[in-house]
């Protein structure tokens, strides 16, 4: 029976027994890099230490992080999907929205440099293929059979996705960015973006963006659909051969807001074999949220109905999965209430379990799904 333990309060040293009745976790969005570059965070460091070193900074989320490598590791998150992230939209915002595409290039290359980095300095393992991805679960899962040794602990695995592809500065670079490991890309992000019309907006693909799509299915790079305007989300359809996933995206029969997709957009995804990874912004889960408010009514039980609406929607577990979002542009303050880390992602499977989902269910939702998805994708 899976045991729920509550982390301390921030100031508070982190645990040292989070171990045990834990289970593999796959999160398909996480922006590690960014948080790490353009907020400035050492992400080798514990969050309670980073957090100590931004009290008295100003700005959301300062000081109310969630994630960092000691944390994903504690809380078993064996493999993420992390993002490249720099706009160019036109609308000018510090440290995400650059004034031109050349700029926005740099800064994406930028984050790419971060990982390689990091994979270089022994901290994480890149894949990029289905290989490389079943090696890395069989380690993790080995590991996990033979005991959870923490000090053994095996390397956390990263994909590399684009959240807004405002960094390719043309649809013909795409290869090489696929050459330098590349292997998702959600089009547009939050506003009018180079290649098609995102959250906030009723503008669809622009002249650039249906070369870049086909350029996409050509090289098989994975069309991430979040945060696609709902026109751009149907013309993208139609001109995408491959497949498609929504990486962080809740249901807006819950919460009725543009930037969640319809039950039509989600039984798309779903009758092309896709998934759908809930995220834990407050914004996609509570109708009406204003930020700055108590989020005491949220907690991760309210994340857990969008993973049973998407079962219930496809009539099975094979579609549902995690895309955390946790440190995307928010923190403690912006994050379910009973959520301290990372770690507490680990509280899903009791919360299901509780809901009458097997144990393979369970395994399918944490992390199995995305797993499958991408041996499909890339064999």
């Amino acid at each position: 029976m899976f045991v729920v333990r509550l982390l301390k309060q921030f100031m508070m040293l982190p645990h040292a027994d989070w171990s045990g009745d834990f289970m593999l976790i796959f999160d398909a969005h996480l922006d590690l890099a960014w948080n790490a570059l353009q907020w400035n965070r050492n992400l080798l460091d514990s969050v309670y230490t980073i957090r100590t070193t931004e009290v008295g900074m100003s700005g959301a989320g300062r000081a109310q992080n969630t994630v960092a490598l000691p944390e994903m590791k504690r809380g078993r998150i064996a493999i993420s999907i992390v993002t490249l992230l720099a706009r160019s939209t036109g609308h000018r915002a510090d440290h995400i929205d650059y004034p031109t595409p050349v700029q926005a290039y740099a800064i994406a290359q930028g984050q790419l440099a971060y990982y390689r980095a990091l994979e270089q300095e022994g901290h994480i393992r890149i894949i990029t293929d289905a290989e490389s991805l079943k090696n890395h679960i069989q380690e993790w899962e080995a590991w996990e059979a033979n005991g959870e040794d923490d000090s053994q602990t095996p390397l956390l695995g990263f994909i590399i996705s684009m959240e807004g592809a405002d960094p390719i500065l043309n649809p013909q670079q795409l290869e090489s960015w696929w050459d330098a490991g590349l292997r998702l890309l959600g089009p547009t992000h939050y506003g009018p973006g180079r290649y098609a019309g995102g959250t906030g907006t009723q503008s669809g693909l622009t002249e650039i963006g249906i070369p870049l799509l086909k350029e996409m299915s050509r090289t098989g790079m994975l069309l991430d659909l979040t945060h696609f305007s709902d026109e751009a989300f149907w013309q993208a359809i139609d001109h995408y051969q491959g497949m498609v996933l929504a990486s962080h995206n809740n249901c807006r029969a819950l919460v009725p807001h543009q930037r969640q997709f319809s039950d039509e957009q989600l039984k798309l995804i779903i009758e092309r074999d896709g998934v759908i990874g809930a995220a834990f912004d407050i914004w996609m889960l509570q109708p009406g949220f204003l930020r700055g408010k108590s989020n005491k009514d949220v907690t991760i039980e309210t994340v857990v109905e969008h993973i049973d609406y998407v079962c219930q929607l496809a009539g099975n577990s094979n579609h549902a999965a995690i895309g955390s979002d946790l440190d995307g542009g928010f923190g403690r303050e912006q994050s379910p209430y009973d959520l301290d880390t990372i770690v507490d992602l680990q509280k899903i499977p009791a919360l299901l379990e509780k809901r009458g989902y097997s144990d393979d269910d369970i395994k399918s939702i944490m992390y199995r799904n995305w797993q499958n998805f991408l041996i499909r994708a890339w064999s």
